[in-house]
């Protein structure tokens, strides 16, 4: 049924400004032309969506939101993120190594950061 649907990532926030230039500042979105709301702002991200919104319950998942497949220039991108005043997550992870912001974990190198409202993003070379 859903098998041939490419899902959208959905983000909860409470201050969709502030999310606003976190988004488009730090990580360097653009957003979807034609489909801004007063309260939701659609990011189009490689073949996919990112669905960002205001909402009370924002910042309520203690999980991972987002995962961007950053492939090879996962240490770039983390090194850019990081310039440009992103915190990176520090996680006591069982059989992983970590090395500056990243973690391997067998051939998986991985980071998380949190957005202003407290949501979850990982990058990841898969």
């Amino acid at each position: 049924m859903l098998g041939n649907k490419q899902p959208i990532a959905s983000v909860a926030v409470r201050d969709l400004e502030r999310a606003r230039r976190f988004y488009e500042d730090k990580l360097g979105l653009t957003p979807r032309s034609g489909e801004q709301e007063p309260t939701t702002i659609t990011y189009q991200c490689g073949g996919a969506s990112l669905f960002v919104y205001q909402s009370e319950n924002a910042g309520t998942n203690k999980a991972t939101a987002v995962t961007w497949a950053a492939g090879d220039d996962v240490d770039q991108i983390a090194r850019a993120l990081s310039a440009k005043g992103v915190a990176f997550e520090n996680y006591d992870i069982p059989d992983g190594s970590k090395d500056g912001d990243l973690y391997t974990l067998g051939r998986v190198r991985i980071a998380w950061f949190k957005d202003p409202d407290g949501n979850v993003h990982a990058i990841v070379n898969g």
